[in-house]
Parts: C-alpha cells; structure tokens; sequence
C-alpha cells in the first residue's frame, strides 16, 4: 500500500510512541474509499475520523477489536487535525509577514518618533508601499477651521495640497470622514460606482481606498480625527479586502497617537500663552508708576489688581512744573487684553497731555481724541478722573469723565465729599467738559480714588461692598500713613468676597500731601 503524504510526517514521527502504548504496530497509509474496515492477514485497518483517504494500518491485530481501533483512529485523527491547523496558521502568517511586520515597525515608530509631522511620513511610506499604492495621504482635522489638512504625502507635497472642507461633496476624503467608513473604488468591477464626482476629482480608471482615522477616549464613543488616502496601484488595479482591514488597523493605531499629539500641541500651547500671560501681567505693571515718583510732595498709596492676567484699570502719578502734582485713575468699559490696549495707550498718551495741555479738561479732550481710532473699532469706552493739586494755590483742580467713584475726604471731620462728574466717559462722544476747582488744604484733605471692581465686590452671599465701606475705613484711619488705610481696605474686599479671583479690575489710590 502507498505511504501517507509527507505533510503528514510529523504525525507518522508520534505514530512510535503511540504504538508502544498501544501494544501494536501502526501505520498511516492513503486508499481508495470502500468498506475495508477490519482484519485481513493479521493486519488490521481502521479509517481516520475527519481525514478523508488517511487509514490507520495496525499489526499484531488477533487481540484487537472493533472498539480499540476505532479509538486508536480517533487520536490520530486528533493528531491530523492539530497539525493540518498548525499547518494552515503557519501559512497565513507567512502570507501576512509583511503586514504582521508593518504593524510592528509602525509600532515602533510611535513609540520612538516625537514629532508627529516625520511619524506620519514614515507610516504613510510604510503602509504605501505594502499595499502597493504609489500615491498616498494623511489628512489630519483641525478643529479650530473644520478643515481637514494634509500632514503627510506619498507622490505629492502636503505644503502644496489644499485642505479639504469636511462638507465637499465631491471629496471621497471627506465622505470617509463624516460617515466615519471605508470608502473604496475598484475600477475592475464594472458594477462598482465611482464615488467621486464625474467631473473633478473622480479618480476614474484608479482604485483608491479612503479610510477615515477613529479616536475613541476611554469609555467614550469613536470620532474622526483624519483620513488615510490610497490610490495609483502599483500592481492590479484593485484593493483586496485583505489591503482594506490592514489600512484600517493602522489608521485605528495611528488614531491614538494623532490625538496624544494634539493634546501634546494644545498643551504647549497653553503652557506658551500662560508665559506670554505672565509677561504681560508683569510689563502692563511696570507702565504704572511707583508712589515714589511723588515722593517729598505726597503721601500716596496705591494698589490695581486686574481681574484677568491683564486689565483696564490704570492710573498715573504726574509731578508737574512747580509743585504742582497730577493724579489720574481710569476704568475701561472691558478687562482682558482689549481693555489693556486701551489702557497702554492712555497711560502713554496721559503724561504728554499733562504736560503740553494748560487744564484738566484739555487733557482729557486730547486724550480722547487720540484714542478714538482704538475707542471706535473696539467699542469700549472708559471712564477717567484727572486731578491737579497746587498747594501754593491751595486748590485742586480737576475732570471727571463719568468715574463715579472719586471724594475728597476732611481729615478732621470725616466728611467726604464726591467729585463729580464734568463730562461723558471718554469714547461717548458729547461735550468736552470743562473743570471744576474745589479747595485742597495742606495736611488736612486726603484725595480718595477706586473703581467699580472694589464698589460692586460681592459677597458669598450676593451683598455688594459699596462706597461707604471703603469710605468708612478711610474715615476711620484717616490719621494712618495712606498706606495702612490702603491695606485695611484691601484686606476688608478680601475677606468680604471670601478671597476669590475679582470679576473685575481692582483699583483704589490714597493721596495726602
């Protein structure tokens, strides 16, 4: 009788140990099919389950029955199986290397690549050239324009590559990415339907794979965060379904690691701005004089916190020709960096305008027209208080444009009094206002200024701090140093308001001469 096929040798190699437990000889051999169950000349032959053609030959067969034979089959059926299905495991990974090895190195370079711009080249390359495409595309969203942008090409620059909107019909890439599917084209199909548009991008005649990137956050639904493009085969112009499933596991892998780079960016990003926060927290304060610029001619506290890194809050300590002194505070209508342009501006345009203009009301007036460019396009206004005090005169003069919150307090007696205002916020448009004179007596009158953040300060409980608690610290302390009046007016908004963040600029300024 023939010999069994040689794919069966590893089997034929365990036949010796099976046979010894066995007691009997045993041998695989191939026949035809028929009844030849049973003993014939000493030998006898048992089919093998699951294994056409295949017969199990066993010597030394006077002791053996129907029911033993039939159990030595079935183990070595057993047997032929296990090793036809490693057999067939083995081939598959064989015919898969290239893509099992692909995953691997696209593994590696995620793993070893921190910027994604050289990753994405690299991968695109890879899967490219294992699936036998000559041109190839990442397409990447960016959240911020709803666009989607090409971050890497094979056959093509993505610096040249327009992005693509993710509501272009005639784009197969954004199809993809809103229906969140495969969209293929196989031209050698004749009732496969181009998804193209018929003019423009149709692609017709070449087989392209579109496979959208899916991200899903832990315990989150997946969403789209790019598209993979395929086209211009190099072989056959037609993508298997096998090319299908491996693009996709790569774009499910890559899908991760496009979002940690996102979140790494965004994170710069922000690191970057709270720099940049910072520094112009840090420069928007150096613009405010020191209280030491009146030094010998007042006593001056002054403190602005801005409610943001930057503010709108301002205010400006002049010392003028004789012994005059000026003393400017402004609130514009915003906070944030509008407001402190604003503010910027009007702090460097104040000094020349005290010193060029001859009254407080000419200042404020060329004041405002210097800013109205700014005032106009951003639609802010602000409101300002500029004051001069002559104590060889012995009187103070001054213009309110529409800021509420400035009294000249009696230190004897306590009373205060509310300057008002002499014209419209600046940006209002209206009269330019004149100035009023009010006495300023030496030792005996404290200028006190604040703006609406210290006002209209809330409590936990919704009460709002007012004026006349600041006024009354002022009243009660009116013989401290300014600046210990400052700091228990300050200290007071604090704990009224429970510490937090102010939602709005902070500005009080204490000046005694």
């Amino acid at each position: 009788m023939p010999r069994a096929a040689s794919g069966l040798t590893r089997v034929e190699r365990l036949l010796p140990d099976l046979a010894r437990a066995a007691g009997a000889g045993l041998t695989l051999v191939r026949r035809e099919a028929g009844d030849g169950r049973g003993a014939t000349g000493g030998v006898w032959t048992e089919p093998v389950p699951g294994a056409a053609g295949l017969w199990l030959e066993i010597r030394d067969a006077a002791a053996m029955t129907a029911e033993r034979a039939a159990s030595l089959a079935e183990v070595v059926g057993a047997l032929v199986e296990a090793e036809a299905e490693t057999a067939q495991v083995a081939t598959e990974l064989s015919g898969r290397y290239e893509e099992i090895d692909l995953i691997y190195t696209i593994s590696e370079i995620l793993g070893h690549t921190i910027r994604l711009d050289e990753a994405a080249r690299r991968i695109l390359h890879e899967v490219a050239t294992v699936v036998g495409a000559r041109r190839a595309s990442l397409y990447v969203l960016d959240e911020d324009r709803k666009v989607l942008r090409p971050q890497a090409a094979k056959g093509g620059e993505p610096g040249v590559m327009d992005p693509i909107e993710l509501d272009d019909d005639c784009s197969v890439a954004a199809r993809a990415f809103r229906e969140m599917k495969i969209v293929s084209y196989d031209p050698s199909d004749p009732t496969n339907e181009n998804p193209g548009c018929p003019t423009g991008r149709n692609y017709k005649g070449r087989a392209f794979l579109s496979v959208p990137v899916l991200y899903a956050s832990p315990g989150g639904q997946s969403r789209p965060i790019g598209v993979i493009n395929l086209t211009d085969r190099t072989g056959p112009d037609t993508f298997s379904a096998g090319d299908r499933k491996l693009v996709a596991a790569i774009a499910n892998q890559i899908g991760a690691a496009l979002e940690n780079a996102r979140l790494v960016q965004r994170d710069l990003r922000q690191q970057r701005m709270r720099r940049e926060l910072e520094l112009a927290h840090d420069l928007q304060l150096k613009l405010l004089p020191a209280p030491s610029v009146l030094q010998g001619k007042a006593d001056v506290a002054v403190r602005c916190r801005p409610a943001d890194s930057v503010g709108g809050d301002f205010y400006n300590l002049l010392r003028l020709h004789g012994e005059r002194v000026g003393v400017m505070i402004g609130d514009v209508s915003s906070h944030g960096f509008g407001a402190a342009l604003i503010m910027a501006l009007a702090m460097a345009g104040s000094g020349i305008h005290a010193e060029l203009a001859e009254t407080p009301a000419e200042v404020l007036a060329q004041l405002e027209e210097s800013l109205s460019d700014e005032l106009s396009r951003t639609e802010m206004f602000l409101s300002l208080f500029y004051g001069v005090i002559d104590p060889a005169a012995g009187t103070l003069s001054y213009a309110n444009a529409g800021h509420p919150h400035a009294f000249l307090v009696d230190i004897e007696t306590g009373a205060a009094q509310r300057l008002e205002a002499t014209r419209p916020p600046l940006g209002l448009g209206g009269t330019r206002g004149t100035e009023r004179a009010v006495p300023w007596r030496r030792g005996r009158d404290l200028l006190c200024l604040f703006t609406d953040g210290i006002a209209d300060a809330v409590s936990e409980g919704g009460e709002r701090f007012g004026e006349e608690r600041v006024l009354s610290h002022v009243r009660r302390l009116v013989n401290r140093p300014a600046q210990q009046i400052l700091d228990a007016i300050s200290t007071d908004v604090a704990a009224f308001t429970g510490g937090g963040a102010p939602s709005d600029d902070r500005t009080l300024l204490l000046l005694k001469s």
